[in-house]
């Protein structure tokens, strides 16, 4: 049964399990927005209509 209070994107998912181990005092000063802008690819990505990035024929 999946867990409806789980977040869609993956990249929060991880960024939740990561901050989960790392403490704050060993978090750099780009942290939230290294984070930021990896949650708004993935989004993106799970918002096109394809919903793949992968590269076709090498482009």
């Amino acid at each position: 049964m999946p867990d409806n209070d789980a977040p869609q994107n993956p990249v929060t998912l991880a960024r939740s399990q990561v901050e989960a181990v790392i403490p704050p005092e060993k978090r750099g000063p780009g942290w939230d927005r290294h984070w930021r802008e990896l949650e708004a690819y993935a989004q993106a990505a799970l918002a096109s209509t394809a919903g793949d990035w992968t590269l076709v024929n090498g482009e």
